[in-house]
């Protein structure tokens, strides 16, 4: 098992990654994959802006739940996020891009 550190604001979030492999986990990738599934649905186009405001939901809600999460924790809570912004074809998307 594999655990990579999400530090922001004081906060640190361990992630167990599926694979094993070691990187460096940042709000960037999560926010290029919501822009990624949000590419495919022109009519709830987001902005980068947006996108990151959505990333810091998902770290906040995530870090309130516990100091450990595995990326399947992530894309349900990525999911039920863009889900709850009204964002639903988004949601749809980014769970088929997040596979």
């Amino acid at each position: 098992m594999t655990v990579h550190y999400i530090v922001r604001g004081g906060l640190c979030m361990k992630i167990t990654k599926k694979n094993g492999n070691i990187t460096v986990y940042d709000d960037e990738k999560l926010i290029r994959s919501i822009l990624r599934a949000n590419a495919e649905v022109p009519a709830e186009e987001l902005t980068e802006t947006q996108a990151a405001r959505i990333a810091d939901r998902v770290f906040a809600k995530l870090t309130a739940r516990n100091d450990i999460i595995t990326t399947d924790e992530i894309r349900a809570c990525m999911y039920e996020t863009l889900r709850e912004r009204g964002l639903r074809e988004t949601a749809r998307h980014y769970m088929e891009y997040a596979k």
